[in-house]
């Protein structure tokens, strides 16, 4: 938006199709153009103005936000609105069709090119004063589309200031291809002048980019792929892999020496795995930790790092995908002076996040809460928190040894890995404190078979064994493209069996939009089976019965499988029948 062109020239269009349109209150027009008549220019966008005025959809009782008004604004131009995806846009080639002057003056960003046309968001929808221009100079047809001005604004700078930077740092090292310690495919260039520098600061931008990018886009985990030529930066987002940027192999190996700086890692060595851990700020200064692995592969060192947001530790079990019912059962099982309770699942699926939540709530001033984790994933001030360390000989069996000498109240250990833990955990919770623990089985029942396959008692495990829970993380459907659908009985059935579910009218499943990048879901929440250890299951674990045979019992006793709490969510609209397929376990017989 030019800033010559006055607030209400450009206000009162919209503002008169909304009220015309019975959108908003007459009362509200008319105090929006007085107030803007007071105002000549200003530099701030009038999307913004407006949306700060907080109004409501009369229609549908939603906030007038900023994207809907960009929506609106692009309906009466003919113009298509786009909600700008930046994991879905290769920044090497749009950044290419313009400069960064260029597309500032005019607030256009590029953001798709092909063989026969280029596409730009535009912040203003009556400028068209560039369109022909770049129609000649291109020679490509050029297509206009509405975005967010926000949006533009800040990627403007990204994308034009990340590959600055990168071509920068490939270009005052490009006579260098592959660090040789690090490639296997190793070629020997003569002349070469040596590797990138970790603390260039071309390298520094990049790293910053690259961590504020992640935790705007909701990523879980980030993956720096090394490749032959090109090298691969990936998040995790909802559980599913995103392709994000490709950079030079070369910058790559930088990045990741800059990483390992950041993380405490030894940078010098790059022949074996090596661990470490970031904590930082987020753009709105709220603090992340990130735990970094490295490891040597074909083509250089890769590096994955796993983000921890404190966000996701909630103050209510509900938060957490917890029913009410499975609440009561959850606390019924943990306030308890002693006994163990394992929370199971595969790796990814929540259970550190229900660990963490629960410690915080049972660390009270009256109790000391100690663990032992490798490796601590989140620090928190209310607890006690040691990390294994196998170079000193501190595994996790001589750690429940130590914090069994610290008058504990409840112990936390990390992972039941091998018999001497378990028989550390079993002797610690004899002694009289309640520990927690995980395990990796895919559900609850065959935990108590796992635990007795590493070589705990039976009886010892009858009698400390108090509860097992089993969970998921399951996709939500997004809310802004989700469809009604008719279910297919025969999924459903095979889903539910042997349980008598009747078919329910209707289900949701996924479409995809611009909102949940295309994917269709949005969000992420846990579904769990709890199963408490009663009498009957006690003389079963004596009794050594297989898996499927204490399933059954616990099933009797109320304990609802993992399948049909995901049946509910379904029913409930929430996720879809095809995610649901992927998580179930396999069927007891």
């Amino acid at each position: 938006m030019k800033n010559k062109k006055s607030l209400i020239s450009t206000l009162s269009p919209i503002i008169n199709q909304l009220y015309k349109q019975d959108i908003i209150e007459e009362g509200d027009a008319k105090r929006i153009i007085r107030n803007a008549k007071l105002t000549n220019a200003s530099s701030v966008h009038p999307y913004i103005t407006l949306a700060d005025y907080k109004l409501v959809n009369k229609q549908t009782k939603k906030p007038v936000s900023i994207e809907y008004i960009v929506q609106f604004v692009a309906e009466q131009h003919d113009l298509h609105y786009l909600k700008i995806n930046p994991t879905k846009i290769n920044v090497n080639k749009v950044t290419a069709t313009v400069s960064q002057a260029y597309a500032t003056k005019h607030k256009i960003l590029p953001v798709a090119v092909s063989s026969n046309n280029v596409t730009f968001a535009v912040a203003d929808p009556d400028d068209t004063s560039w369109v022909e221009e770049l129609r000649r100079i291109l020679r490509l047809d050029v297509i206009r589309v509405h975005a967010n001005p926000i949006d533009i604004q800040r990627l403007l700078f990204e994308f034009y200031g990340v590959n600055r930077s990168i071509k920068h740092a490939q270009k005052q090292h490009k006579s260098r291809r592959i660090d040789p310690v690090l490639n296997l495919e190793q070629l020997v260039q003569l002349g070469s002048k040596g590797n990138l520098t970790a603390d260039d600061q071309h390298i520094v931008n990049i790293v910053d980019w690259l961590l504020q990018y992640a935790f705007e886009q909701r990523a879980s985990d980030i993956h720096l792929e090394p490749k032959r030529e090109d090298s691969l930066m990936r998040f995790r987002i909802d559980g599913r892999l995103h392709n994000v940027y490709v950079i030079p192999t070369l910058v790559m190996g930088a990045v990741v020496s800059r990483i390992k700086i950041l993380s405490r890692i030894d940078v010098a060595e790059k022949r074996r795995p090596q661990d470490g851990r970031i904590k930082t700020l987020t753009s709105q200064n709220k603090e992340v930790e990130l735990r970094v692995s490295t490891m040597p592969t074909t083509f250089g060192e890769k590096c994955v790092m796993r983000i921890f947001d404190p966000d996701a530790v909630v103050e209510n079990y509900e938060d957490l995908g917890f029913s009410k019912d499975e609440v009561a059962q959850w606390l019924k099982m943990i306030d308890r002076p002693h006994g163990i309770v394992l929370v199971t699942g595969p790796t990814g699926s929540g259970k550190t996040t229900t660990l963490y939540s629960t410690l915080r709530k049972l660390a009270t001033e009256e109790v000391n809460v100690s663990s032992i984790e490798d490796p601590i994933e989140m620090v928190f001030q209310e607890l006690n928190q040691m990390q294994v360390n196998p170079k000193i000989d501190l595994e996790f069996s001589s750690g429940i040894r130590t914090l069994m000498r610290q008058d504990p109240d409840i112990i936390m250990v990390g992972e039941i890995r091998d018999i001497e833990t378990a028989k550390m955990a079993v002797q610690a919770s004899l002694t009289g404190h309640l520990v927690l623990s995980t395990l990796h089985t895919n559900d609850a029942p065959s935990a108590i078979n796992r635990l007795l396959d590493l070589g705990v008692p039976d009886y010892l495990l009858r009698s400390t064994l108090a509860g097992v829970i089993a969970q998921r993380l399951v996709r939500l459907l997004c809310p802004h493209c989700k469809k009604a659908s008719k279910v297919d009985a025969t999924a459903w059935v095979s889903l539910v069996h042997p349980w008598n579910i009747e078919i329910p009218d209707k289900i949701y499943k996924k479409t995809g939009c611009l909102e949940c990048r295309n994917t269709g879901y949005h969000g992420r929440t846990g579904v769990y089976e709890i199963m408490p250890v009663t009498g009957d299951l006690r003389h079963m674990i004596r009794d050594k019965v297989p898996s499927e045979t204490i399933g059954a019992e616990a099933y009797k006793n109320g304990m609802l499988p993992l399948k049909l709490s995901i049946a509910k969510l379904i029913i409930q609209g929430k996720t879809s029948l095809e995610e649901a397929m992927k998580l179930v376990p396999p069927e007891y017989s």
